[in-house]
């Protein structure tokens, strides 16, 4: 496309930038209505079933990951028209998911601003690296990629690492009143876990909590990775990089059952969400399907997403991801035509 065409397309979303609050208050109620509900059932059935708590707890996962959609939609100032209460149902949904609101929203708007240019990685994103970068590095930084982009650490120990750690402390140079929201945002975590420990005990406590956000903290970064992260996706150097393209080519469409595409708030529509990131969750895929360019943006299924867990590097010559495998194939081949 032009960069004519790649601002009408932008120009294109307009109509559905506009928070609905009727639609916003009423996802509210069906979001943290039935997550309390299933946390309870969670709770209850320890007594009868691991087992049985465990189904319940896959179902209250998939709602804190709508309620962290909402969280996500108010750092976008998109669920809401007032900008406080935005704030507010953030920093609330925030403890929810364990979430610091003001700090992720700083991280994600670089995300958003960022994504997809390779002169720019390395703020609220996946650690992507080139072929050339892999080959080049020392072998400490080859063998830490290869720890961090394995599936087990990145989808068992990420979320781990990212509620207990990462979202715990503020980033170097935050202002005062992000770190001040950091503050709070713990110390109501803290204060919520010790009162749910004392009500019904605090190893009831833990298992129940703690199987629920694993399993959302393992969806959610899977979630996020793959959106990303598809064989012909988007990279390119500052000087080339594009806003339009690198949301369009380089988000993709992920088209998942309506159940699941509802427990994740449309989210699959990240190509919508990248293109214009004020478009409320529940405005996503109308938006899609009323704009005809956005018809032909790279595509993926709950069965074709799972080839992404083969892609480790960004090949720049080629426009591609390749796996750790391909890299060494090639490698092989180009000792072989030397000799």
């Amino acid at each position: 496309m032009s960069k004519q065409q790649n601002l009408n397309l932008k120009k294109q979303m307009s109509p559905y930038e506009k928070a609905n609050t009727k639609d916003s208050i009423w996802q509210l109620i069906n979001t943290l209505a039935p997550l309390i509900i299933l946390w309870f059932l969670a709770y209850k059935s320890l007594s009868i079933s691991y087992f049985l708590t465990l189904f319940f707890a896959i179902f209250a996962a998939g709602f804190v990951i709508r309620t962290f959609i909402i969280f996500h939609d108010c750092c976008h100032q998109s669920f809401f028209k007032n900008r406080r209460v935005n704030a507010i149902l953030g920093t609330i949904t925030g403890v929810i998911t364990l979430f610091p609101y003001s700090q992720w929203k700083h991280e994600h708007s670089v995300h958003h601003a960022t994504s997809s240019n390779l002169d720019k990685r390395g703020v609220g994103d996946i650690w992507v690296m080139t072929v050339k970068e892999y080959m080049d590095a020392p072998r400490s930084t080859k063998i830490a990629y290869r720890i961090y982009r394995n599936p087990l650490v990145m989808f068992g120990l990420g979320p781990i690492y990212l509620f207990l750690i990462k979202n715990r402390f503020n980033r170097k140079g935050a202002r005062k009143k992000e770190r001040m929201n950091t503050y709070i945002t713990n110390i109501s975590i803290l204060a919520l876990s010790i009162g749910l420990s004392l009500i019904i005990g605090w190893k009831a406590f833990l298992i129940v909590q703690g199987t629920i956000l694993f399993i959302s903290g393992a969806a959610g970064i899977w979630l996020f990775y793959v959106q990303h992260t598809f064989e012909d996706s988007y990279f390119e150097e500052d000087e080339k990089w594009e806003y339009v393209k690198a949301a369009v080519e380089g988000s993709s469409f992920y088209k998942l059952p309506k159940l699941l595409q509802w427990l994740t708030g449309n989210i699959g529509y990240h190509h919508v969400h990248h293109l214009s990131p004020r478009v409320p969750n529940y405005m996503l895929e109308q938006a899609h399907n009323n704009t005809l360019p956005l018809q032909h943006v790279p595509t993926i299924t709950l069965a074709t997403s799972l080839s992404s867990l083969k892609f480790r590097l960004w090949d720049e010559d080629n426009k591609v991801f390749v796996s750790f495998k391909a890299i060494k194939q090639t490698s092989l081949k180009e000792k072989v035509s030397t000799t």
